[in-house]
């Protein structure tokens, strides 16, 4: 009766351990495909320097973008941003510079700024699509943030960002 007693409570034991184990396997497979996106040698978003910029009264956390391969990988692989969290790009040169959402997870928005921090544009992008989103103006800045900030916040063309570095 006792061996029957054991192999019954062995059963029992391994009956709940099962699940719980594919529950844990399924837990594990499901964080890492996030993690799995980003390519060897990408950045991870902690390793971007950080500074804080002001639009109005909002205080953003902007992960700064000042070199080719830091502005090549931008916000590429992020699964998400947190609300005030955004991504400057800083360029060289006074131009239109174009942006494109090739691997880029989150749906954003970009303000495209001159020298002095004016705004003169802002456009919307799709997660993940190709499309070319040019300024009309000339400038050395641009900011994405999570699709939708800028409008919500009231910023628009014609305001400033205070706090941006100098160009290089």
């Amino acid at each position: 009766m006792r061996f029957h007693l054991r192999s019954l409570i062995a059963r029992f034991a391994l009956v709940l351990a099962l699940p719980l184990a594919a529950l844990a396997s399924f837990s594990t497979h499901a964080a890492q495909p996030n993690a799995q996106t980003m390519p060897a040698g990408a950045k991870a978003p902690g390793d971007f320097p950080r500074l804080k910029l002001t639009a109005g009264m909002y205080v953003i956390d902007a992960a700064v973008a000042a070199t080719d391969p830091d502005r090549e990988q931008g916000l590429m692989y992020r699964t998400q941003l947190a609300p005030n969290e955004g991504m400057l790009f800083v360029f060289n040169e006074n131009a239109v510079h174009c942006f494109w959402m090739k691997n880029t997870l989150i749906p954003l928005s970009i303000a495209f700024i001159r020298a002095d921090g004016t705004i003169t544009d802002i456009a919307e992008m799709q997660a993940e699509t190709s499309n070319n989103h040019c300024p009309k103006n000339n400038g050395v800045y641009a900011l994405e943030m999570s699709r939708g900030w800028f409008s919500a916040k009231g910023i628009k063309p014609g305001m400033k960002i205070q706090g941006l570095p100098s160009p290089q």
